[in-house]
């Protein structure tokens, strides 16, 4: 995600999104000031957390989410790296 997503609680939020979705996965700060995420569980889950990542929670400001599909590594649970 680019715009104002560091220092927002925006990787708190979205462990919360991700357990209340029930998807898998984990989400960084990158040196850059993005933030990037890793997602997997049921397709329609993994489309609602996309979605919810481009707005965040209300401290964020969100610019662009970019997206790539990646080969499935079988996470269990969502944790903030």
């Amino acid at each position: 995600m680019h715009g104002s997503v560091q220092g927002v609680g925006f990787r708190w939020a979205a462990r919360a999104e991700a357990e209340r979705l029930g998807v898998a996965g984990s989400v960084r700060n990158r040196f850059d000031g993005t933030v990037e995420a890793e997602v997997e569980g049921a397709p329609d889950a993994v489309a609602a957390m996309g979605s919810w990542m481009g707005h965040g929670p209300s401290s964020a400001r969100v610019d662009r989410v970019d997206a790539d599909e990646l080969e499935v590594r079988g996470d269990s649970g969502f944790r903030i790296a």
